[in-house]
């Protein structure tokens, strides 16, 4: 019989007992906060936001494991341009994967598919999809005097797998599947309320990484579970909001993700701690700083993205580019419908044909709007140089 510390009761307590008040209208004011970030949007142009937020995202994931890939190198990654040195090729490989799944995660929620974002076979997927690209030597883990190959999707099962995290040590490899099935079942959403499942969301993140199932990539994981679960939990706001940008800066200190993760690992400290093996007062402040960033993240992109404000900056691109001020008529309704047809440009001008087309070819060689068919209609899109004028605050680190 495995001894208690081996034993999945270990991560409890997983939920709390009950919701605090002031928790409970943290929830309350993240989920008003998050309707209102994608009221105003026109679903296409929100869409186009979304996939800008998911390199944002990226970005930041990236940073929190140390790796400073450079929101450009990103961008060239998906264009399938990697550099020739190893290193930064590898990060670029990284960068991809990681939106390629997301982008997958975000389409499964659109149309109604998405699996319970904490099984077993979610999080296994997430990491197999994570590195099914990935080069052979990026899958070999050495750890001490130890050197193995990870198996993408696979839970630790090996002793020669056992890991030591900072100053704590999860489970034992041979013991995490048991632990996983214990988690599966505890964060269950389809079995919570709304307010249950924002919380389950920040319960979760923390106990995902004190399991620690895979050998390597557990925190890109996490996050990537959180995200869906952001979704699951209808907080998700369209993919207009980033929560790794949240835990990479903080509320206040950059240092502040690490601190909170390690508070959470906390044993229980006496009768008026709960009744589980770890602190459920740790884990209850840990659930407040969690959605107080997202909150914060929420918040900020709201203010980014609004309509009245988002609609000056395109009118500022379009100077700084030293565009006709016709050109923003064009953003300015793209921006409004989502899409616009070319033949529109004309009218929306009010240049004669020749001139309209003049201006909205220029939009198009920008880069600002593009379409999917050389005559199909044009929406915005939010490549570098467009990032850097309208949301110089975005890679605020880059």
């Amino acid at each position: 019989m495995p001894s208690a510390i081996e034993m999945p009761s270990r991560i409890e307590p997983c939920l709390l007992d009950a919701i605090p008040l002031d928790l409970a209208d943290l929830v309350a004011e993240l989920t008003a906060a998050a309707e209102r970030l994608t009221g105003r949007l026109h679903p296409q142009t929100a869409a186009s936001l979304a996939e800008l937020v998911r390199v944002m995202n990226c970005y930041y994931s990236n940073l929190i494991e140390g790796h400073h890939t450079k929101p450009r190198d990103i961008e060239r990654a998906l264009a399938d341009e990697l550099d020739s040195e190893e290193r930064q090729r590898n990060l670029q490989l990284e960068a991809r994967a990681h939106i390629r799944v997301q982008r997958q995660v975000d389409r499964m929620h659109a149309q109604g598919t998405l699996p319970e974002p904490a099984s077993a076979d979610f999080l296994g997927w997430l990491h197999r999809e994570f590195y099914r690209e990935a080069p052979e030597a990026m899958l070999w883990i050495e750890q001490d005097e130890r050197r193995f190959r990870m198996e993408p999707g696979a839970f630790r099962s090996l002793s020669t797998q056992d890991v030591v995290v900072g100053r704590h040590v999860p489970p034992g490899s041979a013991h995490v599947a048991a632990f996983m099935r214990h988690f599966e079942q505890r964060y269950r959403l389809v079995s919570l309320g709304k307010g249950g499942r924002i919380v389950a969301m920040a319960a979760a993140h923390h106990r995902l990484n004190y399991i620690h199932p895979f050998p390597d990539g557990n925190g890109r994981v996490s996050r990537l579970m959180s995200h869906a679960m952001g979704l699951a939990a209808g907080i998700g706001a369209a993919g207009l909001w980033s929560v790794s940008r949240g835990l990479a800066r903080g509320l206040q200190s950059r240092r502040e993700y690490k601190q909170m993760m390690d508070h959470a690992d906390s044993p229980r400290q006496g009768d008026l701690d709960g009744r589980g093996n770890l602190s459920q007062k740790a884990l209850a402040e840990f659930i407040q700083w969690f959605l107080r960033v997202c909150l914060d993240q929420v918040e900020f992109m709201a203010g980014l993205f609004e309509f009245d404000r988002l609609a000056s900056r395109l009118k500022h691109y379009g100077e700084s580019r030293s565009m006709r001020p016709e050109a923003f008529h064009i953003l300015e309704r793209v921006l409004l419908q989502g899409e616009m047809p070319r033949g529109e440009a004309e009218r929306i001008t009010g240049l004669k044909e020749r001139s309209a087309r003049s201006v909205l070819a220029a939009l198009v060689n920008d880069g600002i709007l593009r379409s999917a068919t050389p005559k199909g209609p044009v929406s915005l899109h939010f490549g570098g140089d467009a990032v850097d004028i309208l949301f110089p605050r975005l890679f605020a680190e880059g």
